[in-house]
């Protein structure tokens, strides 16, 4: 933490992220969150369920690097999701986050590691 972060932390002027404005579908393989819930973009995401998506407020993760941690969401769920009818939209991505999971960061030193043993 470098004292301009100090500073701000002390007398308490952070700021609270603003959300992005909202964006065109993204590619295949991109990456998109809602708060701390992040998932992979696969083949079959229609118009209709990115701008339903949007609504809720999922943004696509368009800086690198991200340092954030996300719990993500498993492929499985966003496929169900995506061939799911819109009325089985909501439970199923409430169930989707439930399961999701905190994959700890990657770093080099841990890729490192993995290679030496």
């Amino acid at each position: 933490m470098g004292a301009f972060d100090g500073i701000r932390t002390l007398f308490n002027i952070r700021q609270e992220r603003r959300r992005p404005p909202r964006g065109p579908k993204p590619r295949l393989g991109a990456k998109i969150y809602l708060h701390d819930v992040r998932m992979a973009v696969q083949a079959g995401l229609s118009d209709e369920l990115w701008e339903w998506l949007q609504d809720l407020g999922f943004r696509e993760i368009t800086y690198s690097p991200d340092r954030r941690r996300y719990r993500d969401i498993p492929p499985s769920f966003v496929a169900r999701l995506y061939d799911a009818p819109r009325e089985e939209w909501r439970p199923l991505l409430k169930l989707a986050i439930r399961e999701s999971s905190l994959r700890p960061p990657v770093t080099a030193g841990s890729r490192a590691a993995r290679a030496a043993s």
